[in-house]
């Protein structure tokens, strides 16, 4: 897995939707299903934010210039929550995997995971 890893510059311009190297859609696969895809899904929405904070070089008042960096950053962020899912699925059908393969992995990582903590009969309440 390491040799296949986009190198930072490739990871940036990944982060802000483009499509990586062949050598790199497991890693991609990786990316989007992993136990950690949430937080990295947020660094990725970080990093697309960042020139937004752009705005306080802007002339105007310290207060205004911030509180619109911040209001800014935070609807971002709200609209990159709304649509993690979909995100995540576009950047693996981007990189020639199936439609549905990246929510199904998931399932199936948690199904797993859970099987090894709990046992073969577990289902929780909510399911």
């Amino acid at each position: 897995m390491a040799t296949n890893r986009p190198n930072p510059a490739q990871w940036v311009w990944y982060a802000f939707g483009g499509r990586l190297p062949d050598r790199c859609a497991e890693w991609v696969l990786h990316d989007v299903t992993c136990s950690t895809w949430v937080l990295r899904h947020f660094a990725r929405a970080l990093t697309q934010l960042a020139p937004f904070c752009l705005l306080v070089l802007m002339p105007g008042p310290l207060w205004i210039r911030l509180t619109s960096i911040l209001l800014g950053l935070l609807v971002g962020l709200f609209y990159s929550v709304c649509y993690m899912g979909e995100t995540a699925e576009h950047r693996a059908i981007k990189h020639g995997f199936p439609p549905g393969v990246a929510r199904e992995t998931r399932e199936l990582r948690r199904d797993v995971r859970r099987v090894a903590k709990h046992g073969v009969g577990y289902r929780p309440w909510w399911d």
